[in-house]
């Protein structure tokens, strides 16, 4: 799909805000997606390091 300016991208043909609510989404479900999981990486390893410490 070929764009002549910025606002054609982000209008695109009325459809624009679908299309970027879609793609915002998606990226905050990555995003959350890549915490929870940091998150709980760094849980269980604070849990293996108490665990030898016994």
């Amino acid at each position: 799909m070929y764009f002549t300016s910025l606002q054609h991208l982000i209008d695109m043909d009325g459809h624009g805000f679908y299309v970027w609510i879609c793609y915002a989404l998606f990226a905050l479900t990555v995003a959350v997606n890549v915490w929870s999981a940091k998150r709980r990486q760094q849980r269980l390893l604070k849990l293996i390091k108490s665990q030898l410490r016994r």
